[in-house]
């Protein structure tokens, strides 16, 4: 029964070396040199840019850096509204807008990095998605949600009596302080009504 052990294991071991050697080469190219692949990541400054900016276009609105050093590198950007109203500088990677913006209209737009060699087309790194939001400023007045509030009162009520409500809104974003709070007064009348912020 040894001997037979013996002989097995005598016939396994050249396979196991073969399999070593074959996962050995699997490691290194023709010439015998490993490759380890580089890590590489795409930096990025904030994208964001305030609308309806009077200054001359083009806006500039951040810029998009990959790590990869390569002569022959050149930015592309991709998506919503590439290379109309926003256009990558394709050696510094800087993003500008061509439009001034409207956050009401649209408040962000989604675009894709990419970065290749203007040789031959070829990707020298992975396509990244960026945002560019659009900060509001402070450039809507609230409008009323209908054009007439109706409200009725018994005679002889006591001061305070609610007599109607009234709403209005403000487009502006409301996550902003104060640009889109809304305050209400009685401009005709103020003599018998007073109204409150909550309208």
């Amino acid at each position: 029964m040894s001997h037979l052990i013996l002989l097995f294991s005598l016939f396994l071991a050249p396979a196991f070396a073969d399999r070593g050697s074959q996962k050995s080469t699997q490691n290194l190219c023709s010439n015998g040199v490993s490759h380890n692949r580089q890590k590489r990541d795409w930096i990025w400054n904030q994208m964001h840019i305030k609308e309806e900016i009077d200054t001359p276009l083009p806006h500039h609105v951040g810029k998009i850096t990959s790590s990869v050093r390569n002569n022959n590198a050149k930015y592309i950007i991709e998506g919503e509204y590439a290379n109309t109203i926003f256009k990558v500088e394709e050696t510094s990677g800087d993003v500008y807008a061509f439009e001034r913006l409207d956050r009401e209209k649209k408040a962000e737009y989604e675009l894709t990095a990419l970065i290749i060699d203007r040789t031959n087309n070829r990707s020298l790194e992975r396509p990244s998605k960026f945002i560019i939001k659009v900060y509001d400023i402070n450039d809507n007045a609230p409008v009323f949600v209908q054009k007439v509030f109706n409200g009725s009162v018994p005679e002889m009520s006591p001061v305070g009596t609610s007599v109607t409500k009234v709403t209005a809104v403000d487009a502006d974003d409301p996550t902003v302080s104060g640009h889109a709070t809304v305050t209400y007064e009685v401009t005709t009348g103020g003599e018998y009504f007073t109204i409150d912020d909550s309208g």
